[in-house]
């Protein structure tokens, strides 16, 4: 006897932590909208993160979990027939079993999924050859659906687009060549040094038209100035640590003309918006490009050919310093040939 169809009308996709795990479940709304055009695809985030997930046009709500301290009135008025736990959270998961939500999906190592989540999926991303965006596929496979998209796949499930804001419209107009640099990762992952992205400005320096913007947040911006000084003083670099928020990066990022980062948010944003953007990453799993490099129709990823016996780890790492700046500095002019955007004049914010 043939199993009666799910019903898939509404949809809460729950990814509550960093920017760059939130990116890389984007593609999630995307195959489910091409898969249920008529479906509602939620999203639930932390707030810091909504800015982003709202310029995605497959999701049609964006929701942040700070807003809905009753998370079971949440499952209820949102009138949800499906969750899924992208990142587990105890407290969402025992309240969409309150709130009786039908379809309640999350991975089955986690003890407490057992008890909440009527639909397990069965895999592990630690010991998996998958990069981080297809295993998220994995969790629609409680709910019959079982492909995996190839690499090649993903980029066009992102949706996402960059906002216009007068501001950096004006900014990149200053130059007619600007690439972002943004040297840290708030600590969750191994960074190229910031001597080599002073060594990357020395040799692009003399390339007419080049401008380079140093991102970060406000105490990241400190941090640089003190560890690379002589980059910040290069009258080629513009410092715009602090200066725009989650909104205004996007932006930022969608009018550059291309991105260096280690595998951290704004690399994947990059990815997602279509840049051209480089990843600098270890060859160390499960942290190497195989498992978290930048996926986008622009997007390259750099790594040491292979892991050195005396790296010490995160604050001083022999593998991310053994990319060398001439490699990515190649890259970067290689950008300059391809086709620009086409111009438009300036809009408010």
């Amino acid at each position: 006897m043939a199993r009666e169809p799910l019903k898939l009308e509404r949809i809460l996709i729950c990814r509550t932590d960093n920017i760059g795990d939130v990116v890389l479940t984007l593609p999630l709304a995307g195959y489910l909208k091409q898969r249920f055009p008529q479906a509602q695809i939620d999203f639930l985030v932390r707030a810091y993160a909504a800015p982003v997930v709202r310029q995605c046009r497959f999701v049609n709500q964006v929701l942040a979990i700070e807003e809905h301290g009753d998370h079971r009135r949440m499952f209820v008025e949102g009138e949800y027939d499906t969750v899924i736990f992208a990142f587990p959270n105890r407290r969402l998961a025992q309240a969409a079993r309150r709130a009786r939500v039908a379809n309640r999906v999350g991975t089955s190592h986690r003890l407490f999924h057992l008890f909440s989540c009527n639909r397990l999926a069965h895999f592990s991303r630690v010991k998996s050859n998958l990069h981080e965006a297809q295993l998220n596929f994995m969790l629609l496979k409680p709910l019959d659906m079982g492909h995996i998209p190839s690499l090649a796949e993903i980029p066009a499930l992102y949706g996402l687009e960059a906002p216009r804001l007068h501001d950096v419209d004006l900014l990149a107009a200053q130059a007619p060549f600007n690439v972002i640099l943004h040297p840290k990762s708030n600590g969750n992952g191994r960074e190229w040094p910031l001597a080599r992205y002073t060594e990357l400005a020395r040799l692009l320096e003399q390339d007419r038209g080049v401008c380079l913007w140093v991102t970060g947040s406000a105490a990241e911006g400190e941090l640089i100035a003190r560890g690379a000084p002589e980059l910040l003083a290069m009258p080629h670099v513009r410092n715009l640590c602090g200066r725009f928020d989650l909104a205004g990066l996007t932006a930022l990022i969608g009018a550059a003309d291309g991105l260096v980062a280690s595998g951290t948010g704004p690399l994947h944003m990059g990815a997602a918006l279509g840049r051209p953007v480089l990843g600098l990453f270890p060859p160390i799993k499960p942290i190497d490009p195989a498992r978290w490099g930048a996926l986008g129709a622009q997007a390259r990823n750099l790594c040491a050919a292979e892991r050195c016996a005396t790296c010490t780890g995160v604050l001083a790492c022999t593998c991310m310093r053994a990319i060398e700046a001439t490699a990515v500095a190649e890259i970067v002019r290689g950008w300059r040939e391809l086709p620009r955007r086409g111009a438009t004049p300036p809009t408010s914010s």
